[in-house]
């Protein structure tokens, strides 16, 4: 078990969630105080996404991430700031012409997904490492696409967060980790339950964790019901804890969450099983992020 789990608090992320829990932070200010809050109720990163202010929908516009950013670290937070470089794979085929995306995509290359990685330069950012069926969308990424937006992260002095969503993206990974793209120790993150992904069971998260590399530091997480059994887990199994409103709005049947409370709520789980969450310094530590 981890006695000494970081807690990752997903503020915000992408999905068509503003308009079903009024706590779902939307403008850029909302989003940077949710984080700096869920920092003081125990998180120790803040991983965060932007949405359109005015209509809620997600985005990816550069501006957007620097209001958020400078207003984490204007406000003296020690946070982790983990932003997403994982916008601008998705693909929604045409009806009438299956080779042109229709309504609901947003295709961008390698190098406009990091830009505001290589701008303000957070701490951590994730890199989701390959394509996949997602819902009813494909999400593309291709390995020359990862192989470029990696280079491009370690250039801006930045730790990749791998996300992995199936098998084959573990094995993508320790290529890219193989071709020195991704200094050791590797970071990833465990995505549980995303359809048509890695199913929300132990044995599909136990298989996922067998093929890390075995230095490697990995968190996971599971959607919706799934979100603190699968932070359990993780914990009970050497891992680190992911909880957020981008994964699951509710605190328990019928209850709707706000960040605190997921957070809190993941504090009282660890202290349950015995472990400590990490300070966001002992964390820099765990993560290498001080080298």
């Amino acid at each position: 078990m981890n006695t000494t789990p970081i807690i990752t608090c997903a503020i915000t992320g992408a999905g068509d969630t503003a308009d079903k829990n009024p706590a779902v932070p939307v403008t850029p200010k909302e989003i940077a105080e949710s984080a700096i809050a869920a920092r003081k109720a125990g998180a120790a990163v803040a991983h965060i996404h932007v949405r359109d202010p005015e209509t809620g929908k997600p985005s990816r516009a550069p501006e957007l991430y620097r209001e958020v950013v400078e207003h984490i670290r204007e406000s003296g937070s020690d946070v982790i700031i983990n932003l997403t470089a994982g916008m601008g794979g998705d693909f929604v085929p045409d009806e009438n012409e299956p080779n042109t995306g229709g309504a609901g995509s947003d295709m961008a290359g390698a190098e406009e997904r990091i830009a505001h990685i290589r701008e303000l330069k957070p701490e951590i950012c994730t890199l989701d490492c390959g394509s996949m069926n997602y819902a009813d969308a494909a999400y593309i990424t291709t390995p020359d696409q990862l192989r470029t937006m990696a280079a491009g992260i370690a250039e801006s002095g930045v730790k990749p967060e791998i996300e992995v969503f199936e098998m084959g993206h573990v094995w993508m990974a320790k290529q890219l980790i193989q071709e020195k793209l991704i200094a050791a120790p590797p970071l990833f993150q465990l995505c549980m339950g995303i359809p048509f992904c890695a199913p929300a069971t132990p044995e599909a998260m136990l298989t996922l964790r067998n093929q890390l590399p075995e230095d490697a530091v990995w968190a996971g997480f599971g959607i919706g019901r799934n979100q603190f059994p699968f932070a359990a887990q993780a914990l009970l199994m050497g891992g680190h804890m992911r909880v957020g409103l981008e994964d699951n709005l509710y605190l328990k049947k019928g209850v709707a969450a706000d960040n605190v409370m997921l957070v809190q709520k993941a504090v009282q789980l660890a202290d349950t099983l015995g472990a400590t969450p990490a300070t966001p310094d002992h964390a820099r530590e765990i993560l290498g992020l001080n080298q």
